[in-house]
């Protein structure tokens, strides 16, 4: 376990702060979980799995110990001051300036624990005219532009399901933290790492932003296209969607005589990408219709075998029954439930973490953490 021997202290909530936590608790450090006496909020959010979790909250609080304790008692105070400065990392994702009131805010904590790793995950910054306000995910996706240009050209803006910016936000705090981590294995010191959801929404439109500059023209919604690549997006077979990737002209090349037109390789409109972003309505028609004369299934082993990135579009439950997914050993099994989650996406000498404890009661590690039955 690559962070065995690392303590974290967690005072988070729904997805942020959880999921960086989880990502340290995956890499072997020990992990405990503070939550109020009601709990995480996730604890409510999604399916029931067991008498008090769900689906969201098994998605993100795997490898911890849960304690429970109210931070408005002086007691309980105490206790979690007493964690903290046993910790090398402290993550909280509270609302912006809750802690300062409680003296749990990173200034004055780590005046007194200054070898202390403290990471703050906050809505809008922690510096500018919005440093206070609150956010939630939809939030940023709207305040960030993101919603701006997800759909499709004809319909409505539409949210990206999946929580990006929670999820990226907490992955942002990890980096954050092993880096203070090894700046304190030089220096002896500690940081404060500031991470928050309105940056990491910044930081995935920042490509777009970076065209809106140099052309003017105000980013349009590419459905499953890209503004700069062609063909680079699903069609619709005769029986579904899915995905041409010519990300180069080399590709595009490949994929020209598996479409029946070995011509388009050097015709002018189509040779560069430059050119096949001008011609995009001509092309992706021309593709369209020839594509929806055979199946899916059809196309993608034709465009694989020549090199061509193409695969189907797929339905969660596609997902989860694809050779793929479980060649992976990926999926990691909950003990004590039928649910299976994804593990941590990555492997060390080809050996994945493990899921070594699933996600906590609320409340069970008190006796184990306190010694005794709080």
């Amino acid at each position: 376990m690559m962070l065995a021997g690392v303590k974290v202290v967690e005072l988070g909530q729904n997805l942020a702060g959880p999921f960086g936590t989880q990502i340290l608790g995956d890499l072997g450090a020990d992990v405990i979980k503070v939550e109020r006496p009601t709990g995480d909020d996730a604890r409510a959010w999604g399916a029931p799995v067991t008498d008090d979790t769900t689906t969201m909250y098994q998605s993100l609080n795997r490898n911890k110990k849960s304690v429970t304790l109210n931070l408005k008692a002086d007691e309980d105070m105490a206790r979690m001051m007493a964690l903290i400065g046993d910790a090398d990392i402290f993550l909280h994702n509270m609302r912006p300036g809750s802690l300062k009131s409680l003296g749990l805010d990173a200034q004055t904590v780590r005046a007194q624990f200054p070898k202390l790793i403290y990471c703050d995950i906050g809505a809008f910054g922690h510096i500018g005219p919005l440093a206070g306000q609150p956010g939630y995910e939809p939030l940023m996706q709207a305040y960030g532009g993101l919603i701006s240009i997800n759909g499709h050209p004809d319909g409505p803006m539409a949210r990206i399901a999946v929580s990006l910016i929670d999820l990226g936000t907490g992955m942002w705090s990890v980096i954050g933290a092993l880096a203070a981590l090894h700046h304190r294995h030089q220096s002896g010191e500690g940081c404060t790492v500031n991470t928050s959801l309105y940056e990491t929404a910044l930081t995935w439109g920042n490509y777009h932003m970076a065209e809106y500059q140099v052309t003017g023209k105000v980013p349009p919604r590419q459905a499953s296209g890209h503004p700069a690549v062609v063909p680079y997006q699903a069609f619709e077979a005769s029986d579904g969607l899915f995905m041409i990737l010519a990300g180069n002209d080399r590709l595009f090349a490949k994929l020209a005589p598996v479409l029946g037109h070995p011509e388009w390789a050097d015709d002018p409109r189509y040779k560069t990408n430059p050119e096949r972003v001008k011609h995009r309505d001509e092309l992706i028609d021309a593709v369209t219709n020839i594509v929806a004369k055979d199946t899916r299934d059809h196309w993608v082993e034709k465009l694989r075998a020549v090199g061509v990135p193409s695969a189907p579009v797929q339905t969660m439950p596609e997902v989860l029954a694809t050779p793929q997914t479980a060649g992976l050993n990926i999926m990691q099994n909950v003990p004590g439930t039928d649910l299976n989650l994804v593990g941590l996406p990555m492997s060390f000498d080809g050996q994945r973490p493990a899921m070594r404890t699933a996600p906590p009661p609320l409340g069970s590690a008190n006796a184990d953490v306190f010694g005794d039955d709080t």
